[in-house]
């Protein structure tokens, strides 16, 4: 770095990309400053940095879209520059103006460039006339609903409406016929203002089975400008990418070469500097169409940085600054493969709803090539008010095959309690034959879901598992019964005069409410017999099986079950027993047993599947309404989801209002199923 280096950098964002900036900063002796809301105080990335500046606001996301409290705190702590990171104000011109009218440097694009791309619709017309070929659609000014309306059939359907102003699936519907398009219009629009303040759309045509591919620009302020390989994103859900790697598979070299100088031209279009990103769909007939460019980070830049190399953030920081880039084209050069997987607090079979929650129990794996990117450690708590996100597990190999297989295992590896996650489901992905074979596209997900789900749902407790907690609980949480009227027998645990050991422990299965006795009696040293008695409402069984285990870490088990040993994580959190295996988590409570009668006999269908705020109501109290048919719209994470009637019935009343802001499992519809009349 010159005399002219960034000295001190104030990180305007949190989590896990302000912990991966913060370390590149470190490593080039650069001093970072956090900014954090209240929520936010005890966060990793607060930890991390050199200094920290609590904001305030009217909300916990409020702090990071404040432009005046950002740059007043930049100032009062002495920073150089600005680094946006990726979301809230990364792409935001006004914020880039602002940085550059105060004097600090953005550590990002031209604030004209932002414009330029932050406009869907201007940035199609721009690269007509840089010659990067378009999706067929609508991206012109006129917004009635009845113009969109006419426009739709012209383009065909299916078709796609889209945020104007907006990313990350936010502002985004898919529409089959023309009998669908005014609410999936209606929804749009609503999401998009909710989520950028604009609700303009484009429409473009919607095929059917591309590959989502991205091209990595980098230009410097001299002019130069090259790209730095390609990933596929095609594996998403809800429009959101899950699962990226570098470079894409299956492309020809010429193929790749097209897209590159595509991307390149897309940039110097618009006068670009920094780091971007030119996002093309990919068709059957290898024929590619400019989707959109994000004037930001990728959040999946760590695929391209194993490939190449590079440290993408020092670049940023080296191009913020006026230096040229550090390579040119012809010094690019490509190395093996790379994969990345975004593991988030979200229930995959339940349309992957966020989840919220502690982070009671969190272990990380090890392994060669392997790179995880987190903003959280163990005792966390994933809030509501934030990207569900909790890291991203990257693993490098100079073969696919290879890199898929390890990033697998290293899955299976990670292991969470306390709240959903979609770790089995990111593995039953990776391992997924038509995946591993290169036979995907952006609908992948979609068409394998029930195959998907069935992977990564928790199976019912087997003896093995059961084999596991007896375990757990004798050789970690060993009964030590207190002194009971003052008696000696009382004290020792599984003491029985002239008789083995023996220990008993009654257990419920949260998930089906299955009762378990298990008697456990000593054999010889670190042997056992252990009895299962399971009580369902269905029915009862009795098994016997021998096992033996050794702790070999506090909260890991190494068990031996029918000669076979096996490696078990757990976590014992007040009364609840968490057993973790290639990440599945089986839940066991013990102690006095609750149950809620009117929360279990309530239509989980009508509840807050998650805390959010109610945007629409659909029906009216008294209606008759279909099975499926809307009743109401939720919105939580910038996301809208539509609660729907679970059969044919009445609405009797509504338990919310619009603006309302409910918990996860709040009753909002009381409702009558009944016949059509």
């Amino acid at each position: 770095m010159t005399e002219a280096s960034i000295r001190k950098l104030l990180i305007a964002n949190r989590g896990e990309i302000a912990c991966r900036i913060i370390r590149t900063c470190q490593r080039l002796g650069i001093s970072t400053v956090a900014i954090h809301s209240a929520v936010d105080r005890q966060a990793l990335h607060v930890r991390a940095a050199d200094e920290a500046v609590a904001l305030k606001g009217s909300s916990p996301l409020a702090p990071y879209l404040d432009i005046e409290a950002i740059i007043a705190a930049a100032k009062r702590c002495g920073a150089d520059a600005i680094h946006p990171g990726y979301g809230f104000l990364s792409e935001n011109a006004d914020f880039a103006n602002a940085c550059t009218k105060h004097g600090l440097i953005f550590v990002g694009p031209p604030a004209s460039a932002i414009e330029a791309m932050g406009n869907k619709s201007a940035a199609k017309t721009i690269m007509t006339e840089a010659g990067v070929p378009l999706v067929p659609g609508y991206h012109g000014p006129e917004q009635s609903a009845s113009f969109l309306q006419q426009q739709a059939p012209m383009i065909g359907f299916p078709l796609l409406i889209k945020a104007a102003f907006g990313g990350g699936g936010k502002g985004m519907r898919v529409v089959e016929t023309a009998e669908d398009f005014a609410a999936a219009l209606a929804a749009a629009k609503r999401e998009a203002n909710a989520a950028f303040t604009d609700d303009t759309v484009l429409l473009e045509r919607y095929l059917t089975q591309p590959r989502h591919i991205e091209v990595q620009v980098f230009a410097d302020q001299q002019g130069n400008c090259i790209y730095l390989g390609d990933r596929d994103c095609s594996l998403q859900r809800r429009h959101q990418k899950v699962i990226e790697e570098a470079p894409a598979p299956g492309l020809s070299d010429e193929l790749r070469q097209q897209m590159g100088q595509a991307a390149v031209a897309a940039a110097k279009a618009i006068g670009y500097y920094g780091a971007g990103t030119i996002e093309f769909l990919l068709g059957n007939d290898q024929q590619f169409y400019f989707m959109e460019m994000n004037t930001r980070l990728q959040v999946e830049h760590p695929v391209t940085e194993l490939i190449t190399g590079q440290d993408l953030v020092a670049w940023q920081l080296t191009v913020a600054v006026g230096e040229p880039l550090p390579l040119t084209q012809q010094q690019v050069s490509i190395n093996g493969c790379a994969v990345e997987a975004r593991i988030y607090a979200e229930n995959p079979s339940h349309n992957f709803l966020p989840a919220c929650g502690p982070l009671l129990y969190l272990a990380e794996p090890v392994a060669e090539h392997l790179r995880l990117d987190t903003g959280v450690h163990q005792g966390d708590v994933i809030t509501p008010f934030y990207d569900p996100m909790i890291a991203k597990l990257i693993i490098w190999h100079p073969q696919r095959r290879e890199a898929l297989r390890q990033l697998t295992q290293a899955l299976h590896q990670y292991q969470i309690a306390g709240l959903q996650h979609n770790i089995a489901f990111l593995a039953a992905l990776t391992s997924h034959p038509a995946f591993i074979n290169e036979n995907f596209s952006t609908h992948f997900i979609e068409q394998h879901l029930d195959e998907l789900l069935q992977q990564a749902t928790t199976p019912a407790p087997t003896a093995e598992v059961l084999a596991a907690v007896a375990m757990v609980k004798l050789l970690a949480f060993k009964p030590q019964d207190r002194f009971n009227n003052g008696s000696p027998w009382q004290q020792l645990a599984g003491f029985r005069l002239n008789a083995a050991a023996e220990w008993h422990f009654q257990l419920r299965y949260a998930a089906t409410s299955t009762s378990f006795q298990l008697q456990v009696q000593q054999q010889a040293i670190g042997e056992y017999s252990l009895t299962i008695n399971c009580t369902s409402a269905a029915d009862s069984a009795q098994t016997s099986v021998l096992v033996s285990g050794e702790l070999t870490t506090a909260q890991q088990l190494k068990l031996t079950f029918n000669g076979m040993s096996q490696h078990w994580h757990f976590c014992q959190h007040q009364q609840t027993l968490f057993l973790l295996r290639e990440g599945h988590v089986w839940q066991f409570e013990s102690g006095p047993q609750r149950y809620d009668i009117g929360r279990d006999n309530a239509d989980t269908s009508l509840q807050a599947p998650m805390n959010g705020t109610i945007v629409t109501l659909l029906a009216q109290p008294g209606n008759f309404v279909r099975k499926g048919s809307g009743l109401l719209v939720l919105e939580a994470m910038k996301m809208e989801y539509q609660i729907n009637a679970p059969a044919d019935g009445t609405v009797d009343r509504f338990l919310c209002h619009a603006g309302e802001l409910v918990k996860d499992g709040a009753l909002l519809v009381q409702f009558t199923v009944k016949e059509s009349v």
